[in-house]
């Protein structure tokens, strides 16, 4: 099976750094790039054919604004917004699966991205 392809568009770039390198320790996982900007990102996860895109939740909790567009060009991606301060993350699948993250360990980021591998065909 292939690695699980991950694009990071967080804004803080500590949170950025920090992913990266969880990510980069995983031997089934590969980050693909950094965008911040969301047409970028649009065009970014076609160019990668990212798995999983992770972006800022906004500090209301509401459903960040680029990921309707992004799982309606995308049903199989799977976006997972993260709080900047790591105290919350909710996983979003098919536009209308909304998964919150109980608690938020390095663990149980990767097994959020992981959940990626079920979409994944080869």
């Amino acid at each position: 099976m292939g690695k699980v392809r991950v694009l990071l568009a967080n804004k803080p770039r500590m949170l950025r750094e920090l992913l990266r390198s969880l990510i980069q320790r995983q031997a089934d996982m590969e980050v693909m790039g950094e965008v911040l900007d969301p047409v970028e990102l649009l065009l970014a996860v076609d160019e990668t054919q990212a798995d999983v895109v992770v972006v800022d939740l906004p500090e209301s909790g509401e459903e960040p604004g680029i990921c309707s567009h992004l799982l309606a060009e995308y049903p199989q991606l799977l976006v997972l917004a993260l709080s900047p301060g790591r105290d919350r993350a909710i996983l979003y699948r098919q536009s209308i699966i909304k998964e919150e993250l109980s608690k938020l360990s390095e663990d149980e980021i990767l097994e959020a991205i992981r959940k990626t591998e079920v979409h994944i065909t080869y």
